[in-house]
């Protein structure tokens, strides 16, 4: 993949100094993306939502996508509220609740309530039939996001997994494409989905290094260079606040003064076409 040195939606690339004689080497790229950027959809009284990427009435050509990963939204619903039965195929939905409680039903007799610290995946493969609403009784609103990854195998059957995770110091596999991983799975076998926790001004594990990684920063902050070396400059992101990176970017990453939780994406192709 090749990095346009150019800024692109007013944001700058980092590059290296040019090497003797051939031109300028290539860097990754860590793209950062502010919460206050995403596009905000209101389909329904007591509904809100925040788009990462293109979605719904909200359309940029140059904002579709980013590696296999083809939405990322934050959703907010009011007590009485949510979505009534809608279609989706050959999608990977993958649901990470913030606060609250979500209430999600489908066609193939799955049901559940996904709570803080769970972490849901439905592979609509074929095709399915599902609603999620604010589970009955709330008093307050249910916020969570959800990631739609494009699958690398198509019309197949629908799946679905739920799990709860320990919310502890360090990163923890979700949900993975790879056979041997211990995780909810994923069909694309070169995706994985992580969960990076570290304490106040405590540096982040080593992470996962793949072409394409999108990180969604879900509370504290997190400091960070952004290439290695001298040259990488300084960042800082906050809740809701995205990076996506490519190579070698996204340096040295460092909690801040309440810690940080972020979900990763680990993606070792882009989207496929035909």
């Amino acid at each position: 993949m090749s990095v346009d040195s150019s800024p692109q939606d007013g944001h700058p690339l980092e590059t290296a100094a040019p090497a003797s004689g051939a031109g300028r080497k290539e860097r990754g790229r860590a793209d950062l993306r502010r919460a206050g950027e995403r596009y905000l959809s209101e389909p329904a009284e007591g509904i809100t939502t925040l788009h990462a990427f293109s979605f719904a009435g909200h359309y940029d050509p140059k904002n579709t996508s980013f590696g296999a990963l083809l939405a990322c939204n934050e959703e907010t619903l009011a007590p009485g509220t949510g979505y009534d039965t809608h279609r989706h195929t050959d999608t990977e939905i993958v649901t990470w609740v913030i606060d609250g409680a979500l209430a999600h039903r489908d066609d193939a007799g799955h049901a559940s309530v996904v709570r803080p610290g769970m972490l849901q995946v439905q592979s609509a493969g074929a095709g399915i039939n599902h609603t999620e609403r604010n589970l009955g009784g709330a008093e307050s609103s249910v916020t969570f996001l959800q990631m739609w990854l494009q699958p690398d195998q198509f019309g197949s059957e629908p799946g679905f997994g739920l799990r709860s995770v320990a919310i502890e110091d360090g990163l923890t596999l979700l949900a993975s494409g790879r056979p041997a991983d211990d995780a909810l799975r994923l069909r694309r076998a070169d995706a994985a989905l992580w969960l990076v926790r570290a304490g106040a001004w405590a540096a982040l594990p080593e992470l996962p290094a793949a072409p394409y990684r999108y990180v969604h920063v879900v509370s504290g902050s997190v400091g960070y260079r952004t290439v290695p070396g001298p040259q990488g400059g300084g960042r800082s992101a906050s809740a809701g606040d995205a990076i996506r990176i490519t190579g070698d970017a996204f340096a040295d990453p460092t909690a801040g003064e309440n810690g940080v939780e972020l979900l990763l994406w680990e993606m070792h192709s882009p989207l496929q076409y035909g």
